[in-house]
């Protein structure tokens, strides 16, 4: 008798006992997955950077990992960083990117584990390249087929190779000019919003100059100083024209939260200003804030194509979406894979961000998350 009242009275306490409440980035991300198109973006974007990130062992002509005169190289980082190629294969025996015959030819004991597909995303494969595989073909010979998924460029580059080494240009652009771009965003538009007065108008002004003048002709006008950008000068003045946004948002969260009685409570314990701002305040104002970063990383991959579309992108030797786009600009009746393939990456990318964006916004805006 006694075990089964114990066992009642357990019951009753554990019922008893509330449960846990879910903090405000838990409910935030409850609700985000129950939204298929904002998930749908997240893991297109997931996918992308594991494309990004395993380019070279996906699509290449170097070797991911071999043995050559007794070592061990990873020839396939020179996909990353051109010096990053040991310098045996091109400085040394001087490969010239044909690995397999001078493998063979010059160690009898070699091997190589070799990319999934065997296309690179500069050079055009030649029949001396590998054995048994013929050259690719050129102009419109190059369409899809089984050996050129995605067809060839009109000297013969694949263009699968070159959109799968892209992706990493494309996401670099967006990441890093957005870090740029949220740095500067978020310190002016907290420093606005914060101090108020005189500070608030003079940056106010600032912001909305720069608001008055087209993002891309901006950006034109400030590439047009440097005589061959490289893409770090590209991501450098994309970041430096898109934080307007955030900084005009930034401002607005500052002004009512620095109204709420726990930044005072802050202030009457001897926190110091930056500390208020950047510890306190900007805690419970970065949910609406990661809502325009979100829209403008594919704002930037958008800036990037289009500057490399105009022929005053960045001089990379890894090829970018917007440069695939360019050349098929010229055969675009001739040679449709040129336009639709890149295209068709830029549009699907762009939208996989702006529904991430979106899915934010309705999943930390209480007045959208239950609709």
């Amino acid at each position: 008798m006694s075990d089964v009242q114990e066992t009642v009275e357990s019951t009753v306490e554990t019922k008893a006992k509330p449960s846990k409440s879910l903090g405000f980035w838990a409910t935030s991300w409850r609700y985000y997955r129950r939204r298929f198109f904002a998930m749908a973006g997240l893991i297109y974007v997931i996918f992308l950077g594991l494309v990004a990130i395993f380019s070279p062992m996906i699509v290449g002509t170097k070797p991911i990992i071999c043995y050559y005169k007794g070592s061990i190289y990873f020839p396939a980082m020179g996909y990353y960083n051109p010096s990053w190629e040991n310098a045996i294969f091109t400085t040394g025996d001087h490969f010239e990117n044909r690995y397999e015959p001078n493998l063979q030819k010059n160690d009898p004991n070699s091997w190589a584990i070799w990319p999934l597909i065997l296309q690179d995303p500069v050079e055009r494969v030649g029949d001396d390249w590998f054995e048994g595989r013929t050259a690719n073909p050129t102009d419109i010979a190059g369409g899809p087929s089984w050996k050129n998924w995605f067809g060839t460029n009109s000297v013969g580059v694949d263009v699968f190779a070159q959109l799968v080494h892209g992706t990493r240009i494309a996401l670099l652009v967006g990441f890093v000019s957005m870090a740029i771009a949220s740095a500067i965003g978020i310190f002016i538009g907290a420093v606005s919003g914060y101090y108020g007065g005189w500070m608030d108008f003079i940056l106010s002004r600032i912001i909305e100059v720069v608001l008055c003048v087209p993002t891309l002709v901006l950006v034109i006008a400030l590439l047009a100083t440097v005589v061959s950008p490289s893409i770090w000068q590209v991501v450098f003045v994309i970041g430096l024209t898109s934080w307007t946004g955030i900084a005009r948002l930034t401002r607005a969260e500052f002004m009512k939260i620095k109204q709420i009685e726990y930044v005072s409570a802050a202030r009457a314990m001897g926190a110091s200003p930056y500390r208020i701002m950047f510890v306190h305040i900007l805690r419970n104002a970065l949910a609406p804030i990661l809502v325009p970063i979100s829209f403008g990383i594919a704002a930037a991959i958008f800036t990037e194509s289009a500057l490399s579309f105009l022929g005053i992108g960045a001089n990379s030797e890894t090829p970018t979406w917007g440069d695939l786009l360019k050349q098929g600009q010229d055969h675009i009746l001739s040679m449709w894979w040129l336009s639709f393939f890149p295209g068709l990456a830029i549009f699907t990318t762009v939208l996989a961000y702006n529904l991430i964006g979106e899915g934010i916004q309705e999943a930390t805006d209480p007045r959208t998350r239950d609709a």
